[in-house]
């Protein structure tokens, strides 16, 4: 009797459209974890902001490492983005916000992509690929702003003075966080909230392959 039950559920799993095993936006669970996490990217976007007269530094991009490396580039992409241009208009810096969009979706996005959270290795608490990721993640955000600062501002002198913080705090704290999040926590809760994920993308265990 049990059996038949799971069938509709495995059935769903499959017929999803997928990007490289990552459900998209016609998924509804990854609908609603893209909005949570648009939420949350946000809000740790407005966590204790220092404020600048060109624009301000934040602990958002933790967020947005996080999001990717748990959830992979779908997620990764949506929430990345959306919840980040939200706080840049909540701040009062609407004319950062479309930059914002596109800078933290597509780190979120590439951190998602390299990262690739579906295939599990052995002792896949840490890899060089989430390494690499939140990296070059990180590198994203970081000279996207300062190309963005000298468009918007015209002013290398300014978009130089920014590099120091950017790469201090946004970049420094987003990758230590991210991967000590990693290491301590991803796949514990990956692998006791297989209903959710099973959803968020096809889960590729490798442990037994050489």
């Amino acid at each position: 009797m049990e059996g038949p039950k799971l069938e509709p559920e495995k059935e769903y799993r499959i017929s999803g459209k997928t990007f490289r095993g990552y459900y998209l936006l016609n998924n509804p669970l990854v609908i609603s974890m893209a909005a949570i996490f648009a939420a949350f990217t946000c809000g740790m976007t407005l966590l204790f902001p220092l404020l600048l007269p060109q624009g301000f530094i934040n602990i958002g991009d933790l967020a947005v490492m996080i999001t990717a490396l748990l959830f992979g580039p779908i997620v990764g992409l949506i929430a990345g983005g959306v919840g980040p241009m939200m706080a840049d208009v909540i701040l009062g810096y609407p004319n950062f916000a479309f930059f914002t969009l596109a800078i933290k979706g597509l780190e979120g996005f590439t951190i998602g992509l390299i990262a690739n959270p579906r295939k599990r290795k052995k002792n896949n608490d840490l890899n060089s690929k989430d390494i690499i990721a939140v990296v070059i993640g990180g590198l994203i955000m970081v000279f996207g702003y300062f190309f963005v600062e000298l468009f918007i501002f015209r002013d290398p002198g300014l978009a130089f003075s920014e590099l120091p913080l950017n790469f201090i705090v946004q970049f420094g704290i987003g990758v230590i966080g991210s991967l000590i999040f990693v290491k301590t926590s991803r796949r514990n809760i990956i692998d006791n909230f297989p209903q959710v994920f099973e959803k968020i993308f096809i889960i590729e265990d490798e442990e037994n392959k050489s």
